[in-house]
């Protein structure tokens, strides 16, 4: 019996009469005008509540609330009421009692479904057809929740033939529909039997984050899925009217190097490159490095492949040059067309996979649609006006070095070298804080009045252009550069290169701190002076050791010679033979070189290491040390080796282990030591960072 007199029921809850307590609890609370605050719960604006009518509203919903929840409470019994004993919410008291109580009396059906036992599913559901919307107490999964959890397709599929159009729709505890849940999984087989019996989930966002099943599949590019749920979205969802999830998509695609996909949906929907997504992004920020070549690393053969894949069409060259003769040439071998054929295209296949051009044509094709994808994004924003769609994702390709997306997106808009960002800085004055020399590069377009201004342009710590190049950002690109002296190198080509695009009077202008840029760019290069310093002394000093051991053999050599001196004439006995004459020139070539190289690195270890001494004086005197102690190192191998043929002319037998072992030194050399001196000449003597003359690449 009911503990108080006015309980909605007779019999207090319990394990047994769920079912009836609900019907009668239900009938009471709508008889009385409670069922509302059970049914949907009050969304209360606290930025409204200084407005008194809002105020009003809550506080009568309040009142129906603890209303309704007291009804409830009193009309549980112990079990059920510690259940609820904490909650002041009779919705949310109503649904846990819902979901613990009905799984109670579904636990038959969850469990066969942990199992992956249709049969009995099955065989529940057809004495308790109403347990298919049945929920567990902690999640408010459905049984179809759990199976598309568990992967079971067969049960899933059973699942979804027992269930009507609105029973698709429910949610569990964070707001996922089963078909976002199988969406995010990637699991088509399941994706599609939900969509066929009802195709109007396909439009019901998560509660949790506000997205739908096909975003949440491109999210986890699911791709096969994606194109499913496209193929069968109706337009109208992805409009940007309807939210951002068209917006969304489109930024996915992008994300994904789906270009095909993208430049299809904007072409049916332009308006979404102007559109947000659900976290504020616009799709031209979905753009990453790898999209372009400039932001993609190949080996020198393959970039080389990159450049010039044509095998195919040499292939098929072949193909029909052999078919045209095909009659004359496999009649004189014997041979049938048919096996040519064949050899040619195992032929193709062998080289495709031993070279990776699979691969690289796959990266190139990517790189191709990216292209035309942009340039149709950019004839959009042409027409449009403003620039807000457009400003963190041009700061953000300046940080990356996406040159294409800069020049592209600059010659549609070439006023937005103007427009700042959250530091007050201009795109080209935040390409030199990055140092990306390439996008820098792109300046050399404007006119030389545009370029002062950009080099007058102050940010909003009065920073100028000079000032950029002066300070040694976390952003910028130094990683890639081997050795401090090199990075040191590299900054002061940067300070001396922003230097011809300021006015005189700009480089002795001082920002906020009262810091001209000189004085900024020697404060912030205080420590990479000492690094370089470090490196090139640590390297000279190893260089010099090698140098003079070379020089102290070298030397001594020359008076031991080979087979010795004639006792008559004091000339040597193998004067006139060539081995001699290659050993005396080699070792001859081996002392000058290693003194050159010993006294180069002499003077590195005593130079004053001021910063200019990194531009040109220090590297120049690294190259030539390291050239010639090469130089030194090869020409001893060669006098070693000629000494050694001499004594042991009659066993030829050794010749090619000698020459084996005398060439790995140098083998040892190039390995370690010649991709830094290469490096270096180029950094120092090369074309340059800096294109003056920049073509459009996009």
């Amino acid at each position: 019996m009911a503990l108080y007199a006015d309980a909605a029921v007779v019999e207090l809850l319990d394990s047994s009469n769920y079912k009836d307590w609900s019907v009668l609890v239900k009938t009471y609370l709508l008889a009385q005008d409670l069922w509302d605050v059970v049914e949907e719960e009050e969304e209360y604006d606290e930025e409204e509540e200084e407005e008194e009518e809002a105020e009003d509203e809550f506080k009568a919903w309040r009142k129906k609330n603890a209303m309704a929840l007291h009804k409830i409470q009193i009309s549980c019994g112990r079990e059920a009421f510690s259940l609820i004993r904490n909650t002041s919410s009779a919705k949310h008291a109503w649904d846990t009692l819902a979901g613990y109580y009905n799984y109670n009396q579904n636990k038959p059906l969850f469990d066969a479904v942990l199992s992956g036992d249709w049969n009995e599913a099955e065989k529940f559901l057809t004495l308790h057809p109403d347990a298919i919307r049945a929920r567990l107490p902690s999640t408010n999964d459905t049984a179809l929740h759990k199976a598309i959890e568990l992967e079971n397709e067969h049960i899933v599929e059973g699942l979804v033939q027992l269930m009507s159009e609105e029973d698709l729709k429910l949610k569990e505890n964070e707001g996922w529909t089963a078909l976002a849940l199988a969406a995010q999984r990637g699991n088509i087989e399941m994706v599609e039997c939900m969509v066929r019996k009802n195709e109007k989930i396909l439009s019901i966002p998560n509660e949790e984050d506000n997205m739908t099943p096909i975003l949440h599949a491109s999210l986890n590019e699911n791709w096969d899925v994606v194109n499913y749920l496209y193929s069968v979205t109706p337009l109208q969802d992805l409009m940007p009217g309807k939210g951002p999830y068209g917006a969304g998509l489109l930024y996915n695609f992008i994300l994904g190097m789906k270009f095909g996909s993208a430049l299809e949906l904007i072409e049916r929907c332009p308006q979404l490159v102007f559109t947000q997504d659900i976290d504020g992004q616009f799709p031209m920020e979905g753009f990453v490095p790898s999209a372009f070549p400039s932001g993609t690393r190949f080996k020198f053969w393959q970039r080389w492949i990159y450049n010039c894949i044509h095998i195919e069409r040499a292939i098929s060259d072949i193909r029909v040059s052999v078919q045209n003769e095909r009659n004359e040439e496999c009649n004189r071998w014997k041979i049938t067309w048919s096996s040519v054929v064949g050899f040619l295209q195992g032929l193709k296949s062998n080289l495709l996979q031993l070279l990776g051009i699979n691969r690289i044509r796959e990266i190139k094709q990517a790189h191709n649609q990216s292209r035309e994808l942009l340039h149709h994004m950019c004839e959009l924003i042409k027409h449009k006006h403003g620039h807000n769609y457009l400003l963190d994702a041009i700061f953000t390709a300046v940080e990356q070095g996406m040159f294409e997306f800069i020049d592209s997106v600059l010659q549609a808009r070439p006023d937005l070298v103007w427009r700042t960002n959250e530091m007050g800085r201009v795109p080209f004055q935040f390409a030199i804080e990055c140092r990306q020399e390439k996008i820098y590069s792109l300046i050399y377009r404007l006119n030389k009045k545009k370029r002062k201004l950009i080099g007058n342009f102050t940010d909003e710590s009065n920073n100028n252009a000079l000032h950029a190049a002066g300070m040694l950002s976390p952003l910028a690109n130094l990683d890639n550069i081997a050795g401090a002296a090199l990075q040191m190198q590299r900054e002061v080509q940067w300070f001396k290169e922003v230097e011809t695009i300021v006015l005189p009077g700009d480089k002795e202008s001082t920002n906020k701190d009262g810091m001209t840029p000189h004085k900024l760019f020697t404060k912030n290069h205080k420590e990479l002076v000492k690094e370089g310093e470090r490196w090139m002394k640590e390297t000279a000093t190893s260089c010099t050791v090698v140098g003079a051991l070379i020089i102290t053999i070298m030397f001594a050599a020359a008076f031991t010679i080979p087979g010795g001196n004639n006792g008559q004439t004091g000339f040597p006995i193998f004067l006139h033979k060539k081995l001699f004459m290659a050993f005396i020139v080699s070792d001859a070539i081996s002392l000058f070189s290693s003194t050159t190289s010993v006294l180069m690195f002499l003077g590195i270890l005593t130079s004053r290491y001021a910063e200019d001494d990194f531009l040109k004086s220090l590297p120049t005197k690294m190259i030539i040390g390291l050239s010639t102690l090469f130089i030194s190192i090869a020409a001893m191998m060669v006098a070693f080796s000629s000494a050694l043929f001499i004594m042991i002319h009659k066993q030829s037998w050794i010749v090619i282990p000698v020459i084996f072992l005398a060439s790995v030194p140098i083998t040892l050399f190039i390995w370690m030591q010649f991709p830094l001196l290469v490096e270096m000449y180029i950094s120092t003597y090369g074309r340059g960072i800096f294109d003056r003359k920049v073509k459009s690449r996009a």
